[in-house]
């Protein structure tokens, strides 16, 4: 499964490559997909390329989901785990 996370462009040069930010982590991205993009913009980045744009809550909303996703995961896991130990 492929998933495309939202980032913030922090760099951008006139060849099309340029870094965006993954809550705190940055990565060397190519925006060659994306016409009008500069730094501040919220993109989603597949295989190294920005494949679309989007706003800064559709960005917050996202993470939003994935929070919450995340979370189910781990209380899945955790209830699992449990079970294995004869404890739920």
């Amino acid at each position: 499964m492929c998933l495309g996370i939202p980032a913030r462009v922090v760099q951008i040069d006139e060849s099309d490559l340029g870094k965006v930010d993954y809550l705190g982590t940055r990565v060397m991205t190519n925006f060659a997909l994306l016409e009008n993009i500069k730094v501040g913009d919220w993109v989603i980045v597949h295989a190294g390329f920005a494949i679309s744009k989007l706003n800064e809550e559709e960005a917050k909303e996202t993470f939003s989901i994935l929070k919450e996703m995340a979370e189910e995961e781990a209380q899945e896991n955790k209830n699992k785990e449990r079970k294995k130990q004869g404890k739920g």
